[in-house]
């Protein structure tokens, strides 16, 4: 602190200085030196002025307007997936590039409002000080005060009512902007729906809980199926009507030391082989039990000579068909898809953290950071010849949790 300006002053000193008094006041007692200082609009209602108010209101209002417009296209458009040839596909896709560019916007906007301002009335100041330590006094505490009155007084935004109203409207909408999406990732693990293709919402479940339902599930292969483009009188479309995307799958599909990703398909959803309906619409259900985050299941055969040496898990010791084996594709670790099966040494690896499972020992972990066994799936064939679950899942798949007890 400087040595040089008295700081022996008594309240009632301080009390009858004027604001402007204190702040210099304030700024000889920090070691301030101001420089140069110099108001932006020395001239009371000079036209250049109300332009350039103008200016920093046009922006406020373009953040206000791009802030409401996010949050109407947040709220209100339509963002349930449609894949090619559903009605609505156009407007589900321009659902994430209209989030970004009004959120964007609004932003710059807001951005581009207060840098406006700032040059345009903040007086221009060029101050420098001394470096020093030690706890504040009340006379610092005073003229602090007192600094922060006269930056806002000589901002002149106490006197701009249209500016101060507009910029809070600005900034209480950059607030939700911010905050509105974060709602959306706020979810009650425990509170389940009807249960479909994605569980019933709650970490316990997946698309193959509808199995405890009386739903016979077969293992449905998905085989890429995509819309398919139509002409006739009205134009050209895509359509998916009596198309498939997930089929249903034999042993003999297999071939030995063979994987396959397999996900569950609703009897009512079987649309190929003698059911075939040309009319049939099931494609929107093939892809919700594929997007199902859960519902990945690896199919492995095992070569007979391998299939003699599986050590099966207690209380699992018929979940297998023959050489076939169903396990979970989602990893324990952390979720990712345990996508690679190596079949000369029979390890299930996931690629994300190189956690590495044994086939032949009922998907234990034998490397990297996974903890627990990949859940099996019971299977079996049903009079037809094609594999069906035999049963669900019977304990949580993926990652750990909290109320976990496996």
């Amino acid at each position: 602190m400087s040595n040089n300006v008295n700081r022996n002053y008594t309240d009632k000193e301080l009390a009858a200085m004027s604001n402007e008094e204190l702040a210099r006041l304030g700024t000889e007692l920090d070691d301030v030196t101001v420089a140069y200082r110099k108001g932006r609009w020395p001239v009371e209602n000079d036209p250049a002025e109300k332009r350039a108010s103008n200016s920093v209101i046009i922006w406020l209002a373009l953040s206000i307007v791009m802030a409401i417009a996010f949050l109407a296209v947040y709220l209100f458009w339509p963002w349930e997936y449609r894949s090619l040839g559903e009605e609505g596909k156009l407007w589900h896709t321009f659902y994430t590039p209209a989030l970004g560019l009004t959120s964007g916007l609004s932003i710059i906007a807001l951005g581009m409002a207060v840098v406006t301002y700032v040059k345009k009335f903040i007086p221009e100041e060029i101050s420098v000080q001394r470096r020093h330590d030690g706890p504040s006094e009340e006379i610092d505490r005073r003229t602090t005060t007192a600094l922060l009155n006269d930056a806002w007084a000589t901002s002149t935004l106490g006197r701009r009512s249209t500016l101060k109203g507009m910029l809070g409207a600005a900034g209480v909408l950059f607030g939700l902007v911010v905050a509105a999406p974060l709602g959306g990732a706020i979810k009650n693990p425990w509170r389940a729906y009807e249960m479909d293709y994605y569980g019933d919402g709650t970490l316990w479940t997946s698309g193959w809980t509808l199995h405890e339902q009386g739903v016979k599930l077969y293992l449905g292969r998905d085989i890429g199926t995509t819309a398919e483009l139509h002409e006739g009188q009205a134009g050209t479309h895509y359509s998916t009507q009596g198309l498939s995307r997930l089929v249903r799958v034999r042993p003999e599909d297999l071939a030995a030391a063979g994987m396959e990703t397999v996900f569950p398909l609703a009897e009512e959803h079987v649309n190929d082989g003698d059911r075939y309906d040309e009319n049939a619409v099931v494609y929107e259900e093939h892809m919700h039990s594929i997007h199902g985050p859960r519902n990945a299941v690896m199919l492995i055969r095992l070569r007979p000579e391998d299939a003699e040496s599986v050590i099966e898990r207690e209380g699992q010791e018929d979940f297998h068909y023959g050489d076939y084996y169903a396990y979970s594709k989602i990893c324990t670790h952390v979720g990712c898809p345990t996508s690679l099966y190596e079949a000369q040494t029979h390890r299930i690896l996931c690629p994300c953290h190189q956690s590495q499972f044994d086939a032949l020992q009922y998907g234990k972990p034998i490397f990297g950071p996974a903890a627990r066994a990949l859940p099996q799936l019971p299977i079996t064939v049903d009079e037809e010849g094609y594999l069906i679950a035999r049963g669900n899942f019977i304990e949580p798949l993926g990652p750990a949790f909290w109320e976990r007890k496996s």
